[in-house]
Formats: C-alpha cells, structure tokens, sequence
C-alpha cells in the first residue's frame, strides 16, 4: 500500500528489461508520473541517455539507441505513435501503456508497425501521480477537464472516464480488489462507483489476486461534504509549501530575490534518500520547524568545519568519500533555509496568525456576534483580498441557518473593499455547492453520526494551539470505519455488503479533490497504535490535485477556482 513505491516498481522494470543504451518516450501525462518518483541522474544511472516527449516531431534520429515508450493509452498518443512507427527514429521499440489499451488500439498499432520495430507492448498500471506514499492525485484541471456537466452534481463525461481509469489502474498497481462504498448523497460518487465495480467484472481476469482475510475496501466521499477544511490556512511545512508558493509534480518556484533576480525552482522529495530533512519535517507544525532547521544547519556546519581539517592523507581519503554527501547536504540546507524564510516572510506579510486564529474559530467554535466582528474589521485590514473572501466564505458556512446572519452586509463590505463581483459571488455558489442542504452531515456539530461524535468530544481535552483547534471531517470517518461503526445508512455499499465489515486494506477517493491536511489525517492514521494493532493501512487520493485555500493573491489559483472552474461556472473566480 505504497504508491510511491508501486509506480517506481513499474518504472525500474520497463528499464530493467532493456538492456544497453535507451531512450524514455514520454507523453504529458506520463512525464508527470514519472517526475514525481524518479530523477535525471536516476535514469542516466540506469542508461537513459535521452529523455523526450512522443509528440516531439523535432527528434534526431539515433538507431543506436532502444525506445522505451510510456503513454496513457489515449487516441492522440496512439495517434503519435502511430506517426512515429512510419519514420522510426530509434533501434527498438519497447511500448508500455500506463492503463488498460483498448483492442481496436493495438491493432492499430499492429498494422502500424510495418517495418517490425516494436519487440513488446504491455501495460504497466501507473496512471497516476504519486505525492507521498499514501497520497495520490489524478491531476483533473481545466482547460484539459471539467469536472462537473451541467449541473454540480453531474459528471463531466470525459472527467468521468478519467476518474474510472485513474482509480482502476490504482487497484491494479496495488493488486487489489475491493468492495465499493459511497456517501449517499453523492450522485457523482455513486456513478464512480459503479463505473468502478463495471470494469472490475468486465475485466476479471486482471483483478485475478489472492484473497485475504478482509476484502480490500474503496470508499468515494464527495468535497461537497467538507468545504471548510480546504478554506483553512495550514501550519505543517508540505501543506504550507503548497498553500503559500504551491508544490507542482514536487516542484517549488521560490520568488525573485537580490541574490537570484529569476527566482529558483527546488525540488521536495519525500524520499528519505534524497530529502532526510523534509521527509521527517513535512507533517511538523510551524513552530517546530524553525527548531528543526536550526539543528540541520548546526549539522552541516559542523560537517563543513570537519571537511576543512585535512592533513593527512587518510583525511583527503574521508572528504572525497563523503564529498557527495556533503554536497548534498549543503543543497539540502541551503535549499530548506530559503524555503522556511521565505514562508516566514509571508505569514508576517499576509497577517497569517490573526487571519488563521479567526478561521480556527469560524471552523471550531459558534460565537456568532464575535466572529461578525471580528470578520467585519478584517475586511478592512490591509491583507490579501483572497484572504477576506475566504473568511467570509467560512463565515456563510457557519452561520448559514443562524437567523441573525449578516452574510448580505460582509459581501458588501468586500464590494466596498474593492473586490471584483465576479469574485464576491463566488460566496454564494460555495453555498449553492455545499451549503447545509448539499452536506450529508452537520461539519459544525448537528444531529449526525460525526456530528454527535463531535460533539461529545468537546470540553474533554484542551486545545494547544489556537491555529490548529479543527480536524478535518476525514478523521472521524476513518475512525468510524475502523471501529465498523461507519453506517451503511449513509455510506453503501455498490454491492452486496460483506459478510463482515472489518477492514484492513483502505482505498479512500475524494470527488472534488483532497488537501494536504487530510493527507496528514491519514499520515497519523497510519502511524497509530489502533490502525497498527488492527493491521489497517490507508491511501488518500483525489480528482484533482492538491488544494489550496483562497491565500493565493491570484484567485485563479485557489480552491474556490478550483472547484468552480470546474463546470457550470460554479464558483467560478474568473
């Protein structure tokens, strides 16, 4: 149950299995995949001497090397290929389909190949991104998908299709075959279901795995259900990596600076190999982190004043082993010291702290006349206009049924502020989307199953942190899921029910996309003493890649875009 390592399985086999100098073959979609699991310097370890895109019509024709070939089995990289057998640029072709390829395709592809230049097709299951080792994205976003039709709770047919595909090649990589769940008030969960359970019986023969004690389970939960947890400034250092400079195919821009005019890419990985640091510090809260990276600092100092003692030849021996080290090290610190003074620079600039404590409460606690306040007066405080919508968004949420709601006088204090309409009424969509109607629970305490857990948890334990009082809506699910206390009144099965609930092997899907606050949830899931003892281990995926909260200075980029832009105009920032 290791995304990271199922996808790198597939990717040092199709490399294995071919022998001399290679060439990798890519198409948009895989080279995403591949990026997020491997390096350059990896491939060339293992003789990938060229790395291009299929549709590059520009390739050099080099016949001494062998073509390893990784697509999604789409019509336009069929297409491409098709091209590329008619005017062969390489040696060999070995061809690998990120899904499953339709037979029409292949024969195609056979009638293609007429000078016999391609030795093997397979498919090799990796149709998707792997972020952590729990944690998975399937990457949807216009202008390439829409996720919704013409309404918020109809798919988009080729989002759909997508979806279905991403999800089955997940099962496959995984070698597991599940019994489906979704929430009931899910229509688009419901049909994702069923279209999952359509190709697992059409395609039987490939779910052909030994069975185990329990049957593995997929669980499909709507975003609907939980609009506040991507609305939250986060304080743990992937999720504000993500939320404050935004982390694409494990890629981060730092900003222009004196020293680098053009601003610097980094790359975080949550390799333990090639990133220590930031694979044992991405789930550290803020506070933390400062201490953290102190003592990383006081570590390559003291590795550098070593390395400047040589005097013997035994010394010159040690520094050029530890060189490389050394070297990487140093990336490493330079690279994380910029990273979390640059995420400081931002919380002081943007007024995070009181912004999140207001959010914190908005999320946690019903003080109707101090949150309008105190909402009221931020407005008009000079801090990102995406941050005043956000905490009048939280606030329609919260106090939706409150008779005393003054949402009409907060939209038009934005209004006042000098926010754009467009952008105000994406206030109302967010209600309109996942309003109290829409939500199959109470998030804020109502008469639900999650709701009465919530409930009787209060007043039991004190909160340390101002910043971090909310836990996502995911937690108490898992929990509940767990315990087999999670009612098939609200969450069905596609299928008949199993003779026992239990579960160990837990697939969990979000329509509409997971934030890294969730991935957090299921990162400690894990790592507890009752997940460990009942052998249960989860993975978190969602439609689309990871959110972020309105904070971005350019909407265009927040969740609120995210999910509107996403059909019908819903939410819709632009």
């Amino acid at each position: 149950m290791d995304v990271i390592k199922a996808v790198q399985n597939y990717v040092n086999k199709m490399i294995a299995d071919t022998s001399g100098m290679k060439a990798l073959l890519l198409d948009v979609d895989t080279t995403q995949i591949i990026s997020m699991v491997t390096t350059q310097s990896t491939l060339l370890s293992q003789e990938v001497f060229l790395t291009d895109r299929l549709e590059n019509a520009e390739r050099e024709k080099m016949r001494h090397l062998k073509c390893i070939c990784f697509v999604r089995p789409t019509p336009e990289s069929i297409q491409h290929f098709i091209d590329e057998l008619r005017a062969p640029k390489y040696g060999e072709y070995y061809l690998y389909f990120s899904n499953i390829i339709k037979k029409s395709s292949l024969e195609r592809l056979a009638e293609s190949d007429e000078y016999e230049m391609v030795k093997s097709v397979q498919e090799f299951f990796a149709d998707y991104l792997a972020i952590n080792p729990d944690l998975l994205s399937l990457n949807i976003h216009p202008p390439q998908y829409t996720l919704f039709s013409d309404s918020p709770s109809t798919w988009s047919p080729p989002s759909l299709v997508r979806s279905t595909e991403g999800l089955v090649s997940l099962l496959l990589s995984l070698k597991k075959k599940p019994v489906v769940r979704y929430e009931k008030n899910s229509a688009m969960g419901k049909k994702l279901a069923q279209e999952v359970q359509y190709v697992m019986g059409q395609e039987s023969p490939l779910f052909e795995f030994r069975r185990g004690e329990t049957q593995p389970l997929l669980l499909i939960l709507d975003r609907k259900n939980d609009p506040v947890t991507p609305l939250l400034t986060q304080w743990t250092y992937q999720a504000m990596v993500h939320e404050l400079l935004g982390i694409s195919n494990g890629r981060v821009t730092l900003p222009p600076s004196a020293d680098n005019p053009k601003g610097t890419e980094v790359v975080l990985s949550t390799s333990g190999t090639l990133d220590p640091f930031f694979a044992s510090n991405m789930y550290e809260n803020f506070g933390d982190l400062g201490a953290n990276i102190k003592e990383y600092v006081d570590t390559y100092q003291s590795k550098a004043k070593t390395n400047k003692s040589i005097e013997s030849i035994a010394d010159m021996k040690r520094f050029v082993e530890e060189y490389p080290e050394f070297r990487r090290l140093s990336g490493n610190v330079s690279k994380h010291v910029s990273l979390v003074s640059e995420l400081s620079r931002r919380v002081e600039g943007d007024n995070l702290l009181e912004t999140s404590e207001l959010e914190q409460s908005l999320a946690c606690n019903d003080n109707h006349t101090a949150d309008l306040r105190s909402v009221q007066r931020l407005i008009q405080q000079p801090i990102p206009d995406a941050s005043k919508i956000r905490l009048v968004a939280l606030y329609a949420l919260r106090y939706e049924s409150n008779p005393s709601s003054a949402l009409p006088t907060l939209l038009s204090l934005l209004s006042n502020a000098g926010i754009p309409s467009h952008q105000v009424a994406t206030i109302s969509r967010l209600l309109q989307y996942a309003g109290q109607r829409e939500r199959q629970e109470d998030l804020f305490g109502g008469t639900g199953f999650l709701g009465r857990a919530r409930s009787g948890m209060k007043g039991l334990k004190g909160v340390e942190n101002v910043y971090t009082q909310h836990t996502p809506r995911l937690s108490e699910t898992l929990t509940s899921l767990l315990r087999s206390r999670l009612p098939t009144t609200t969450h069905p099965y596609i299928s008949d029910p199993p003779s026992q609930q239990r579960v160990q092997d837990v697939l969990v899907f979000f329509v509409g996309g997971v934030t890294y606050a969730e991935a957090m949830v299921v990162n400690k899931f894990n790592a507890s003493q009752e997940a460990m003892k009942a052998g249960v281990r989860v993975v978190l995926g969602g439609t689309t890649g990871m959110h972020r909260s309105s904070l971005d200075r350019q909407l265009g980029k927040s969740w609120l875009w995210n999910i509107g832009s996403c059909g019908a105009g819903l939410l819709s920032l632009r």
